[in-house]
């Protein structure tokens, strides 16, 4: 057998007596710390073994930041090098050189430690911009799942939004309505709060009652589920707001007792949504319902813009949706309607709720049923003459708010809804739709705890790459070079 010219080289000019064995080991350490140098000033991404990849900054993240043309100064205060959340942040840096990411403490930067007022012993995040600046405290990094206990990355998140934040010459506003409704930002949809806030938004809430006016900063009015009816200034006030040609988000969760909604409905009937019915959607087809029924998994379009990409996922979730009808005579109010979210001909629709039967019965109605809609009313046409553009009002509608909501499904174990499948991305991506953020409808990571997941055949790949090959190495070496020295 020939042997391997390499080898050959090895054994007869570089292991032929003590100096030249202990040469090359000397040059062998040298590659290995220029390497790992090199490595380290590169930033190159680490190895990220996580199922959710919670440690490589997503390409929702390097997309949003790739054409920011300012320059921007993430400055981790008091942080050690080793931190993970500063080595995520680094990789902003690869997606845009105009964002500089540096560990400052009180030996480099005094200046800043004392602008930034960050107390002694604390560490602080600032993103800064053109003077324009967002801090963010260790605690935002994480949140918390208070049904499993877990501790859940928001950094990726938080990051994003900060450096969108300084460098955005303005955010959209979105105003929820309450008053009218069981669900609330702090009651019920806690997470949607939470989650909108990453996504750059100003919300705020809107007490009709009191303000009278729908404020004129609003890009996006949210109207949850109302249990009672509309009273006449919050009626006007709204009618005023479409006609000004403005978007609204309503969720409406099933109807499972008959209340009477006069101002309500006229509101819907305006983009020609007729009344809610009393009834639940219920599914036969177990590949399309979790847990129960009543849980179901609908069909969403691939063409439009919020859903094209949740199309490409296992969907979305939807607990007691109703279905949306329109009314049989709306040609007159000028609108047009774009299916989003529907069921199957595998469905039917259940009225009566003392009934558990899993199959429907004679007079209940079966087929496919419609849960969620954009409906466009033209509140005024284009005009060439005068030059006055068309006027137009946006309605997205969904037969459910759950989805939506901090409701908790039981399965093997507990989990929130709204982060169930692309729930999340379903709401997060209407409202960036209806304010005109389209660059931010996607399908976004997942924020789960996830503990290193390398299998042991991965990591005990990176542990011999890191330890064990240059040990081995040197070891070889010495043997070799005793052993010349024992000849000698």
């Amino acid at each position: 057998m020939k042997e391997n010219k390499f080898i050959n080289i090895i054994k007869k000019k570089w292991l032929v007596d003590s100096f030249m064995t202990v040469l090359l080991i000397l040059i062998i350490i040298a590659i290995y710390i220029c390497i790992n140098i090199i490595v380290h000033k590169q930033n190159w991404s680490p190895i990220d073994f996580s199922q959710e990849k919670l440690f490589s900054l997503s390409e929702d993240s390097k997309q949003k930041v790739s054409n920011i043309e300012k320059n921007v100064n993430i400055y981790f205060l008091r942080y050690e090098e080793s931190d993970s959340n500063y080595e995520l942040a680094k990789q902003y840096s690869n997606a845009n050189k105009k964002i500089n990411v540096e560990i400052v403490n009180e030996n480099t930067r005094p200046d800043l430690i004392e602008k930034y007022e960050i107390a002694s012993g604390q560490q602080g995040i600032v993103v800064e911009s053109n003077g324009k600046t967002k801090a963010i405290s260790p605690e935002e990094l994480v949140t918390y799942d208070m049904t499993t206990y877990e501790v859940i990355s928001i950094a990726e998140q938080k990051l994003t939004n900060a450096i969108m934040n300084v460098t955005a010459n303005s955010m959209p506003k979105v105003y929820f309505l309450e008053g009218y409704s069981e669900f609330t930002l702090v009651n019920g949809m806690y997470s949607l709060n939470m989650y909108l806030a990453n996504e750059v938004n100003e919300i705020a809430v809107l007490d009709l009652l009191a303000k009278g006016t729908v404020p004129e900063d609003c890009d996006t009015l949210v109207i949850p589920t109302p249990n009672k009816d509309f009273d006449e200034i919050a009626t006007n006030a709204i009618i005023d707001y479409i006609n000004s040609g403005r978007n609204i988000l309503w969720l409406n969760a099933a109807i499972t007792t008959d209340v009477d909604m006069p101002n309500v409905n006229k509101i819907l009937a305006l983009y020609g949504v007729a009344p809610f019915q009393k009834g639940v959607i219920i599914e036969t087809d177990a590949d399309k319902m979790v847990t129960s029924n009543n849980i179901i998994i609908p069909s969403v379009s691939e063409n439009h813009d919020i859903t094209k990409d949740i199309y490409k996922t296992t969907g979305v979730i939807l607990r007691n949706a109703t279905k949306i009808n329109m009314l049989e005579s709306a040609d007159d109010l000028k609108i047009s309607k774009t299916d989003l979210v529907y069921t199957e001909d595998t469905a039917f629709f259940r009225k009566d709720f003392t009934n558990n039967s899993k199959t429907p019965v004679e007079e209940e109605e079966k087929g496919k049923f419609l849960i969620g809609a954009e409906i466009d009313k033209t509140i005024t046409d284009k005009n060439e003459e005068t030059g006055e553009v068309a006027k137009k009002s946006k309605l997205v509608i969904y037969g459910e708010n759950y989805f939506a909501s901090d409701l908790q499904v039981h399965s093997n174990y507990k989990v929130v809804l709204i982060q169930l499948a692309s729930n999340k991305d379903l709401i997060l991506n209407t409202i960036s739709y209806l304010t005109n953020k389209e660059e931010d409808i996607t399908v976004r990571k997942g924020t789960g705890t996830v503990v290193y997941t390398a299998t042991e055949f991965q990591n005990a790949i990176v542990m011999g790459i890191i330890f064990i090959v240059p040990i081995v190495i040197i070891i070889v070496g010495i043997v070799v070079w005793i052993k010349r020295r024992i000849k000698e």
